[in-house]
Parts: C-alpha cells; structure tokens; sequence
C-alpha cells in the first residue's frame, strides 16, 4: 500500500493522536487570506479535521479533498451537518475541478505527498487572482523535555524499527512554490506543547505511516519496548512543537 494511502486504515486512531495546530497560526492565516463568509477555500487531504474547524468555523465556503474513502466518512461524520462544508473523496494529482476557483488553498501535512511540479502549478490554476497558498507542519521534539527517556527510546528504534518500506517523503521543498509564480513567500513558526501518558504515546506512534508497515516480529517488539520503556521512566512523553506555516500568493 502507498504510503499517502496507509492513514485510511486508520480513521479513528488518526483523529484521536494526530496533532492539531496552534490557535494563533490560525487566526494569523485567517488575517493574512482575509478568509470571510465571501471568500472560497480548499483543503487538501484533512485527514480527519486535524487543521479543519478554525477554517470551516469562519463560514467560508469550504472544500476539501481527500483520497482516503474511510478518512471522508470521518470528515463528513464530523462536519457534514454544516451548511458551509463540502469534501470530495478523490485524487488531487488527478482530480478534475472544473471551472471551481479558490480564494485560498491550504495543506496540513499533505502537500508534500503530491509531486513539486504538480502540487505547486495544480494549486497556482485553482486559485483566483491574489489568492492564497498555506503549507503547514508540525516538527515535534521530545528530547529536550527528557533527554534520557529520548535516548532510551532510540534504543528501541535500532533494534526493532525495520519497517517493510522505507519513508521517502522528506524532499519537498516548499520554498520552490516562487519557481512556479508564487510570490510574497514568508515562514512563519508557532510554538505548542502536547503530553501523553504510554498507552496515548504508543498510539500515537503507531499513527506514523513507517511505523504501520513494520513486520512481525518486530512491530510487537517495537511496540511493547516503546511501551515498557516510557511506563518505566515517568509514565509520561513530552513534546516541545513546532508549527512550521509557509504562505506565499499568486499574484494579482
């Protein structure tokens, strides 16, 4: 299975222990876009809202689309009671959205999933004239909060992280969107905190997509290491996170 594809396997998991972002990314992102009741916005890829409610609740005319059929049951579960929200189950490399044109397009985590060329001149297209691109991200820290327990807990990744495929998403370059005619490119960080006691930080990891294709016997043992090491030393993970906001406009 792909790896864009593997979250699908885990709606309720995902919309339980994926991280959320900070309250002040979002209402500078709402400031910056100018995102009203006029305006029109599309989501790619929501997961299962992670990033959706301070968008939606703006009463914009919001659209996302997801490629995840169990994620989009999720979604509309959730939201599909609001008279604003609409999601497509679909492909965005491949998806066609017909004459639809968007005041502001933004990605959480996803964007980098999609090829360069094709997620920075498909979004350019599908936004009106002035419109706003956002790429969001999370850079999570738990060695300064506990460096021994952090690690210990590398220990466990040596020994039993052996994942089927390896994860090969780490080359996406958000600063190329200004080769594709994006401009007013900035980088924005937020600053957030998230605790969990074992059993929230172990399923939190089994969340990761490289952590969902380890094989036996090494998922039990990588999971049950995880599990006895953090009960051991505190009963208690701490994330120290960054949110990482990247915007840039097409021009006038």
């Amino acid at each position: 299975m792909e790896f864009r594809k593997i979250f699908d396997t885990i709606p309720e998991e995902f919309d339980r222990y994926r991280p959320r972002y900070s309250e002040e990314l979002f209402s500078d992102l709402i400031d910056h876009a100018k995102i009203t009741r006029e305006k029109s916005v599309l989501e790619l890829g929501p997961g299962t809202g992670q990033a959706t409610d301070p968008i939606l609740d703006t009463g914009c005319d919001y659209h996302a689309i997801e490629l995840g059929e169990n994620l989009v049951a999720k979604m509309k579960e959730k939201y599909g009671s609001r008279s604003n929200f609409s999601i497509v189950n679909a492909d965005f490399i491949t998806h066609d959205f017909g004459n639809a044109k968007f005041d502001m397009i933004y990605s959480a985590a996803t964007i980098q999933w999609i090829p360069e060329e094709i997620a920075f001149s498909k979004t350019f297209d599908l936004l009106k004239p002035g419109g706003i691109l956002a790429m969001m991200y999370t850079v999570g820290d738990y060695k300064s909060s506990n460096e021994v327990l952090y690690e210990k807990i590398q220990k466990i990744y040596s020994e039993y992280f052996k994942p089927e495929t390896e994860y090969m998403q780490r080359g996406f370059r958000y600063t190329n969107a200004v080769n594709y005619g994006y401009t007013d490119l900035q980088k924005r960080t937020y600053r957030g905190r998230r605790e969990f006691n074992t059993e929230e930080y172990v399923a939190f990891c089994g969340t990761h997509c490289d952590h969902l294709v380890i094989p036996e016997p090494y998922k039990s043992k990588f999971f049950d290491g995880l599990r006895k090491t953090v009960k051991a030393n505190g009963d208690k993970v701490v994330f120290n996170d960054t949110y990482v906001m990247f915007l840039c406009r097409k021009p006038l």
